[in-house]
């Protein structure tokens, strides 16, 4: 009768670890699906817990234009529109800065390391860019003072095939470093891209994917600026500042942004 007892007892006690551990292994399903599910509500233009925890912010609310503003003014241009959770650059098809209220827009503070992340989408044929570093000259546009990760749909806008090896393609450092591997998605299509800043090294992903790294105030960095149209438009762009304004591009063609963040390093 002990012997059977015994059985019976350790029958139970292995039953209990196991309904334990089943019960354990049942919150911890529970909690990731809750985590899981706080990640997907927290988007588009919305900073999930993990991200405000790690020392991300918007830089686009998604239903205003707050915080910014045009190169050089003092208002938010009519050639923009925060539409539809986006921030929408109205296609003048005038080319770039030929809108009569357009222009390029920055965010109206400085940066100097950081991690930026947004989604894209261009329109057919379009063309765009992030600017970072950027200084607000008076009669300049942002680009004769910051480097430019370009924005293009590849397959129909002619500077696909023009500068050299790609460096006019999507996600390069315009005119400069070619994108690769080449991974933008079609026209109409949502692409994440990233800028990183550390101490002069810059890394620009996108979709995920490192495409190039370059390093600042390095002779490199003179030699290959030396060998570009830069210098012919502004002798000192070489001399990127150590810190400067996000501005995004209006190059006469609809373009979309949204999900706009940033974290300083």
């Amino acid at each position: 009768m002990k012997k059977v007892f015994s059985i019976l007892l350790a029958g139970v006690f292995v039953f209990g670890l196991s309904c334990q551990s089943g019960q354990k292994k049942s919150a911890q399903e529970s909690e990731e699906q809750e985590v899981a599910v706080e990640e997907v509500v927290a988007g588009p233009n919305v900073l999930s817990q993990t991200e405000a925890d790690a020392g991300w912010v918007l830089l686009f609310d998604g239903e205003t234009s707050e915080g910014w503003r045009g190169v050089n003014r003092a208002d938010f241009p009519g050639g923009w529109e925060v539409v539809d959770g986006t921030l929408h650059c109205k296609g003048s098809g005038k080319g770039e800065a030929g809108a009569e209220d357009g222009g390029d827009v920055l965010y109206d503070k400085e940066f100097s390391d950081f991690h930026l992340t947004m989604e894209w989408k261009i329109s057919e044929g379009g063309n765009s860019g992030i600017f970072y570093l950027g200084k607000e000259v008076e009669g300049w546009p942002i680009w004769k003072t910051a480097p430019e990760m370009q924005v293009l749909d590849n397959d129909r806008h002619p500077d696909a095939i023009l500068g050299k090896d790609g460096n006019r393609k999507s996600g390069s450092l315009y005119d400069l470093i070619p994108a690769k591997p080449q991974n933008a998605k079609l026209a109409g299509e949502w692409n994440t891209a990233e800028v990183l800043v550390y101490r002069g090294t810059v890394v620009h992903k996108q979709n995920g994917e490192t495409v190039l790294e370059y390093h600042l105030w390095t002779e490199d960095w003179n030699a290959l600026v030396a060998g570009s149209k830069f210098p012919g438009l502004n002798s000192d762009w070489a001399k990127v500042a150590e810190s400067g304004h996000i501005a995004i591009q209006d190059h006469g063609d609809d373009v979309w942004f949204r999900n706009l963040k940033i974290r300083e390093l």
